[in-house]
């Protein structure tokens, strides 16, 4: 069946939503952004049917909202009563819990179906320009559906998901999400960043391979949605971060010691959890 799909954000996840529909459905897609310029190239790249106005909104059988969490939260709780009773909204964004509990609520007075989304695709760099329609080809997307929310609907946007490239959909409670997040998105950006900042790294070229690209890959990153979502998800993060100092600074403790034993037995243990994590022969 044909649906009319209202997509809020024509960012990097905004956009490749956009062109991933286009590409892969029959759908119609009207979208908005902020900046006429960005919709204008949506329109000229075919990522988009036409401008989402306020008319459109409200015949919308899905909205898929690709904001910052207080921008989400703020756009559904403004144009609440303007969605169809039946219709279908899906955010986009990095932290679940607050974004949720803020929306549920609204969503079951109003009379549409509200489901958390996080798909887990991305790369390092923001804007329409670098939206993609494969850019969540065999990725995860985790919903985060409340009790109350029918299974023909999360089932409904299961395969909706599916259709458009993602391979794997991951239900989840919003609190479980933000304390995996925390760990498998969050930290590593954090990691990132303060490695990148050592004085040593200015130095880099000429000693440089893989490792050095692949822990300062993600240290390139929008400063003010990545602030956003750690604040959000401030608990979680901090004690992920703690845990890795502790860790850390046994590695500085032991490496000061040289305690060679120590050293290749704690190696060892990062060693098989990775074996394990990736299920590999111990």
């Amino acid at each position: 069946m044909s649906m009319k799909i209202g997509i809020v954000g024509l960012g990097l996840i905004g956009g490749s939503f956009a062109k991933a529909v286009k590409q892969n459905t029959e759908h119609t897609v009207w979208g908005y952004d902020i900046s006429e310029t960005v919709i204008q190239h949506a329109i000229t790249a075919e990522a988009i049917d036409g401008f989402l106005t306020d008319e459109r909104l409200g015949s919308c059988d899905m909205i898929i909202v690709a904001l910052y969490p207080g921008d989400t939260v703020k756009y559904v709780i403004e144009n609440a009563s303007l969605f169809r009773k039946d219709c279908v909204v899906i955010d986009c964004c990095g932290v679940k819990s607050g974004v949720v509990s803020a929306i549920a609520p609204v969503a079951y007075k109003s009379g549409f179906y509200f489901i958390g989304g996080h798909p887990m695709a991305g790369i390092e760099y923001s804007g329409f320009m670098y939206s993609k329609p494969d850019l969540f080809r065999g990725a995860s997307m985790i919903l985060t559906p409340t009790t109350g929310t029918a299974s023909e609907i999360v089932d409904m946007v299961s395969k909706f998901c599916i259709e458009l490239g993602f391979g794997h959909i991951q239900l989840s409670t919003p609190e479980h999400h933000d304390k995996m997040i925390a760990l498998t998105s969050q930290l590593a950006h954090v990691i990132s960043s303060a490695y990148v900042q050592s004085d040593t790294a200015l130095d880099f070229k000429g000693f440089s391979a893989g490792s050095f690209m692949d822990m300062t890959r993600v240290a390139r990153l929008n400063e003010h949605m990545w602030t956003e979502l750690f604040i959000e998800n401030s608990e979680y993060l901090a004690d992920e971060i703690d845990g890795m100092i502790e860790r850390l600074k046994y590695f500085s403790d032991i490496i000061k010691s040289k305690s060679k034993s120590e050293l290749i037995e704690t190696l060892k243990q990062g060693s098989d959890r990775k074996k394990f994590l990736t299920g590999e022969e111990l």
